[in-house]
């Protein structure tokens, strides 16, 4: 059977590793982006099965209410708890990461019928959460983690220490080089990063026709 498009490319890396900003340039190069943990969070305010799930875990009192009425949750909180209690972050990705799997299939149809060439798939846990399951290819972001820390702070993603314990629960970046298909190493500027995700985008422009018009 011929193979369609989309390719499927995962984006991965670290805290401060500069994912995002690849997954932007992507973007911009005309890549369909799919942010797996933006829609993992308008799920935890969205999805009725998902906020009563994460009520039940970590009490009423993680939702609220703001101004305008719209449901508020205190993930810093959740974030405190599954730090010293990994049994209920197991618990809270397996009831996010299905529904977040779901809505990537939706994005690959959606993107098929547009003809879309590239579907770039971006999640801070991957591996993880087996998010590479399907994918063509992965691509994993890496800088010095002392870079990485300053870019986390100056996004205000909170204090050293509380960066320095989020990057530790994290899989090493040796790790995450071994299972990749490509790796980009963001050392040097924006303008650079920019350089880089350009030219493996032509690198990945040649897989896709490779894989879906040749078959």
């Amino acid at each position: 059977m011929k193979r369609t498009y989309p390719f499927l490319v995962g984006v991965t890396g670290g805290l401060g590793s500069g994912k995002s900003m690849v997954c932007r340039f992507f973007s911009e190069l005309g890549c369909r982006l799919f942010e797996s943990d933006k829609i993992a969070k308008e799920l935890q305010l969205h999805e009725p099965e998902v906020i009563k799930g994460i009520s039940e875990l970590f009490g009423s009192t993680v939702y609220s209410k703001d101004g305008a009425g719209k449901l508020v949750l205190d993930r810093k909180k959740i974030a405190s708890t599954v730090f010293s209690a990994p049994d209920k972050l197991d618990a809270l990705n397996r009831l996010i990461h299905p529904r977040v799997a779901n809505e990537f299939c939706k994005a690959v149809l959606e993107a098929a019928q547009q003809g879309t060439k590239i579907l770039v798939k971006e999640a801070a846990i991957l591996f993880e959460s087996r998010g590479n399951e399907g994918l063509d290819a992965v691509i994993v972001v890496v800088a010095d983690q002392q870079e990485r820390l300053e870019r986390a702070v100056q996004k205000g993603m909170g204090q050293r220490e509380e960066i320095m314990r989020r990057i530790a629960t994290q899989w090493p970046q040796e790790k995450l080089m071994a299972k990749a298909d490509y790796v980009l190493f963001n050392q040097g500027s924006l303008d650079d990063l920019k350089k880089e995700t350009e030219a493996l985008y032509r690198t990945l422009l040649v897989a896709a026709v490779s894989a879906c018009d040749n078959n």
